[in-house]
C-alpha cells in the first residue's frame, strides 16, 4: 500500500490548472501548424496564424490562451494499492482548482443555482471529477479546462440499432454542421459510441484526451474516425467559422458494448484551445 498526501494532490491540481491555461500542448501546436500549411482559404489561413501567435504569447507571458478559462474537468486514475492520507480526495482536488484559478488570475466561470440566481462561486469550483480504479500504486491526474462555447455544442443521440454506421456518421456530421463557428473551430471532435446515455457522454469527453492525430487502436474505429474527419472538413466551415478546408483537426472516438436495443452516440466538441495537462503521482 502506497500513501499519497492530500496536500500533494492539491498542489499538483493547482499547477495543472495554470499550465493547461497557459501552454497549448505540442500535439495541438503541431496540428495547427499542419492546418496552416494545408488551408486553402486566405481568411482561414490567417485565422490559424493568429491562433499560433496567440499560443506563443500565452506561453511566453503566462497569460490565458482564452478569456474563457473553462470548467475544471478532472480525470483520475487511482491505483487500487493507493491510500490517500491527510484529507478527503475530492476536497483536495477542489482546493487545488480554487488555488490554481485564484493564484493564476484565471477567469472564474462556475455559478451556483444555474437555473435562477447564477451567483459566481468566485474560485471556479466545483470541478467535475471522473474516477477510474486501476491496478497499481499510482495516481494519475488529468485536468481539462473546458470552455463553455464548445461544450454547449455537445449532443447526445439515442439511436436505434437499425440506424447503423451511416446513422452514426450522419448524426455526428450534422452536429458539427449545426455548431458552425460557435464551437471555435478548428475543433477536435470527441465521439462516444455504446454504453448508456450517461456513460457515452463520458466516453466522448475522454476521447478528447488522446494526442491529436493518434488513431484509435481498433482498426474499424480508426477507419470511422478518418471518414468522419473527411466528411466534417468537407462542410467548409473552416477556421473561426470563416470558411475553409480545416474545420476539424481530428476526430477521436471511444467505443464500448451497448444493450441490444440501444445505440447511444455522443459528440463532445473541443475548441482550438485544447487545454489539458496530466501528472502521475
Amino acid at each position: 500500500m502506497r500513501e499519497i498526501k492530500a496536500s500533494k494532490i492539491t498542489e499538483a491540481v493547482a499547477r495543472l490548472c495554470q499550465s493547461a491555461n497557459f501552454e497549448l500542448g505540442e500535439d495541438v501546436l503541431k496540428a495547427l501548424k499542419k492546418a496552416e500549411r494545408e488551408e486553402e482559404s486566405p481568411l482561414g489561413k490567417e485565422a490559424l496564424r493568429q491562433l499560433l501567435e496567440n499560443a506563443r504569447i500565452a506561453r511566453e507571458e503566462l497569460l490565458p490562451l482564452c478569456q474563457d478559462c473553462g470548467t475544471a474537468v478532472v480525470f483520475l486514475e487511482i491505483g487500487q494499492d493507493v491510500h490517500i492520507v491527510g484529507g478527503d480526495l475530492n476536497k483536495a482536488i477542489e482546493k487545488g482548482v480554487s488555488k490554481g484559478y485564484t493564484e493564476g488570475y484565471l477567469r472564474k466561470s462556475m455559478v451556483r443555482q444555474p437555473f435562477s440566481a447564477r451567483v459566481n462561486t468566485k474560485d471556479n469550483t466545483p470541478p467535475i471529477i471522473h474516477t477510474e480504479i486501476v491496478p497499481g500504486e499510482h495516481l494519475k491526474i488529468t485536468v481539462m479546462c473546458k470552455g463553455g462555447g464548445a461544450e454547449n455544442m455537445s449532443r447526445l443521440g439515442m439511436l436505434t440499432p437499425g440506424a447503423g454506421r451511416q446513422g452514426i456518421i450522419d448524426f455526428i456530421v450534422k452536429t458539427v454542421d449545426e455548431a458552425g463557428g460557435k464551437s471555435c473551430p478548428p475543433v477536435i471532435v470527441g465521439v462516444g459510441i455504446g454504453g448508456t446515455a450517461d456513460k457515452v457522454m463520458e466516453l466522448a469527453k475522454h476521447a478528447l484526451l488522446r494526442p491529436i492525430g493518434e488513431p484509435s487502436p481498433d482498426a474499424e474505429v480508426a477507419e470511422l474516425e478518418q471518414e468522419l474527419l473527411k466528411r466534417i472538413n468537407d462542410l467548409g466551415i473552416g477556421p473561426g467559422g470563416l470558411g475553409g478546408r480545416v474545420t476539424a483537426l481530428a476526430v477521436h472516438a471511444e467505443v464500448m458494448p451497448a444493450h441490444i436495443a440501444s445505440m447511444p452516440v455522443a459528440v463532445n466538441m473541443q475548441c482550438h484551445s485544447a487545454r489539458h495537462k496530466e501528472v502521475v503521482l
